[in-house]
């Protein structure tokens, strides 16, 4: 199964297209944050999270509550694709409906192996997928610059270190990040 989760009008075929919002059509009307989740545990091989994940999780528990629900009902290898608007734009601060920001730093809180190197280090990053029970693999994390930055890149004005640098000190340099998860369980 694959699910397209939070998918207003942007269905995809193929996918069981999931909103909380009826007057959009999804096939199911499913609210992400109340738990259990409808479908069976293992049971999805893909999930789709574009433009939706910033939406929900405005508490901590809400949140770890979501992240505990995608866990228990991906696949062992399944693939998690999360598409966000960056922080540090205008698209993400702009939108009162926004609630979270989600970040490739803040992902890797729920890889067990990192949680493991980082305890080993003493680091004081929050175990999170030790403390649940859950490990997500990031897989692929892509800034996708705004075309200002990108075709200053192209054209060769300015490094990807500069743009790193840009990244870290300046807003609307990155527009939104595609991040892609996989859920590492054991097969049975």
């Amino acid at each position: 199964m694959k699910l397209n989760l939070g998918c207003g009008n942007a269905k995809r075929a193929g996918w069981v297209n999931v909103d909380r919002f009826a007057g959009c059509a999804p096939d199911q009307v499913v609210d992400l944050e109340v738990s259990p989740w409808p479908w069976a545990d293992s049971s999805v091989d893909e999930v789709a999270l574009i433009h939706a994940l910033e939406h929900l999780g405005a508490t901590p528990a809400a949140y770890l509550g979501l992240m505990g629900e995608l866990w228990r009902v991906c696949a062992p290898d399944a693939r998690i694709e999360i598409v966000v608007p960056h922080p540090r734009s205008d698209s993400f601060l702009n939108d009162p409906t926004h609630v979270r920001a989600v970040t490739p730093d803040g992902l890797a809180l729920f890889d067990r192996a990192l949680n493991r190197q980082w305890a080993a280090q003493g680091a004081a990053n929050t175990p999170l997928g030790l403390q649940l029970g859950i490990d997500f693999e990031i897989e692929s994390v892509d800034y996708q610059l705004v075309d200002e930055w990108h075709g200053r890149l192209r054209r060769g004005e300015i490094d990807r270190a500069q743009v790193a640098d840009a990244l870290r000190h300046f807003n609307n340099v990155c527009g939104q990040i595609a991040i892609v998860l996989r859920a590492r369980k054991p097969l049975r």
